[in-house]
């Protein structure tokens, strides 16, 4: 009996959902941004790869902004503030701690962000890799992050965040050889999720996969007028593919 009630409730936030992040689709295209959702488990990271990648960007001549979202603290935006960039913080305790972004919160944070002076925007989600494979925001691109420390087998426990990524980043690969982390495992596992996700294996401190990543995105970013044309099918699919496991 609850549950019948609840598919109706849930179908109701999501629709709700995906007219605003249309909404934020659209500004994009007006304003030419590429928009990217990082998604990962908390500490995967996501901070520190933007520390190493942000800079690399800027010397390409491409304008950078960053929407940092935590359910606590303004650490992240503090961290990224240092390379004089956009940078704006989500804190999600203001709205009942939320465990990852929806559009309605990312829509109120674009009416302050100086979307002229960006081209392309990286939006940090929460640290968690359920609900927010759930949500559209608006973006582009999603790409997911995974630290060896994890384990092999997050895309079997996890698959949705895996199943509607543009890319999937494997970090912390330098201390792979202190783990008992096998790699075939682990692109098993991300197979049988998403056969045609791109993978890059990297390390920040090592400057390990970081060339190889900017290259793809520097792709990304010369093709985003085409990406940009096209709605968002990752969440459309989303459930589809929830609702088949």
């Amino acid at each position: 009996m609850n549950e019948t009630k609840k598919i109706p409730i849930v179908t109701k936030v999501l629709d709700a959902n995906s007219r605003i992040a249309n909404e934020i689709r659209h500004l994009f295209q007006h304003k030419n941004i590429l928009a990217i959702n990082l998604i990962s488990s908390p500490g995967s990271g996501k901070t520190t790869f933007l520390e190493t990648v942000l800079p690399i960007l800027s010397r390409h001549k491409i304008r950078c902004g960053v929407i940092a979202a935590d359910i606590a603290t303004t650490r992240d935006a503090d961290r990224l503030s240092k390379f004089e960039i956009p940078v704006l913080q989500i804190t999600t305790e203001t709205f009942g701690g939320a465990c990852h972004l929806e559009a309605a919160p990312v829509r109120q944070a674009l009416e302050v962000f100086p979307l002229d002076k960006v081209d392309l925007l990286f939006i940090e989600n929460v640290g968690n890799l359920v609900c927010p494979a759930e949500f559209d925001i608006g973006e582009a691109l999603r790409i997911v992050f995974l630290s060896v420390t994890e384990g092999e087998d997050k895309p079997l426990k996890y698959p949705l965040a895996f199943h509607v990524a543009d890319c999937a980043v494997i970090t912390k690969i330098d201390l792979i050889e202190h783990l008992k982390f096998s790699k075939q495992k682990l692109y098993d596992s991300i197979r049988k999720i998403n056969p045609k996700l791109v993978c890059f294996e990297v390390s920040c401190f090592q400057s390990i996969g970081i060339d190889q990543f900017v290259g793809w995105l520097l792709q990304q970013h010369s093709n985003k007028s085409e990406l940009l044309k096209h709605e968002h099918e990752h969440v459309h699919s989303a459930h589809e593919h929830k609702h088949s496991h």
